[in-house]
């Protein structure tokens, strides 16, 4: 398999590991917050939406970074 191909595949499981395990203590962290503030809707707030927006653009550009660097590289 191409060297470029490689690490762009090894980028997206990365990102795509790195998002979910982010998404999952970004939505724990607003269940407790909605569970103190005796809510039933968990709601993200303000910030943790410009977090994981902010992530999922480093996810979109992790598999092209990946590539160019599996490319360099070899």
């Amino acid at each position: 398999m191409h060297p470029a191909m490689t690490g762009a595949l090894v980028g997206l499981g990365i990102g795509v590991v790195l998002f979910i395990f982010d998404y999952s203590v970004l939505r724990g962290r607003a269940a407790e917050r909605a569970k103190k503030a005796h809510k039933s809707v968990v709601t993200f707030d303000q910030t943790d939406k410009l977090r994981i927006s902010a992530l999922l653009r480093f996810v979109i550009f992790l598999p092209p970074g990946f590539a160019l660097l599996f490319w360099m590289l070899k």
